[in-house]
């Protein structure tokens, strides 16, 4: 079997490609896990259970260098009537920031969990 150079480098292209996305798969993971922590913490119900891509930028990390700042959303709701909006940010595999946006507070009668 003749490889070409050609070849090395297709083959090269899609080992990294594929190294790439299971890293981003991890940080995906990872920015779940703290979402769906932050949001027990502060006694709200995470819908879905997901949080999406929104966003991709480069980041200067002080530590780090250069790194990839990812900003997810995600959907909460706490009385199961409304539907609010948060968002994670992660630079590389750290957790940057969790934000919720003002939203209702209810009894603890009226809620569903």
């Amino acid at each position: 079997m003749n490889l070409q150079l050609t070849d090395l480098l297709l083959l090269s292209a899609l080992c990294i490609a594929a190294a790439l996305f299971w890293r981003a798969q991890k940080i995906r993971e990872s920015a779940l896990l703290a979402t769906r922590r932050y949001c027990q913490r502060e006694d709200v119900s995470l819908l879905d259970e997901t949080v999406a891509l929104r966003r991709v930028r480069i980041r200067r990390d002080p530590g780090q260098g250069w790194c990839l700042l990812r900003c997810y959303s995600f959907e909460f709701t706490v009385t199961g009537g409304e539907r609010y909006q948060g968002e994670t940010r992660m630079l590389g595999p750290r957790v940057l920031s969790i934000t919720l946006p003002p939203h209702r507070f209810s009894p603890e009668n009226e809620r569903l969990h």
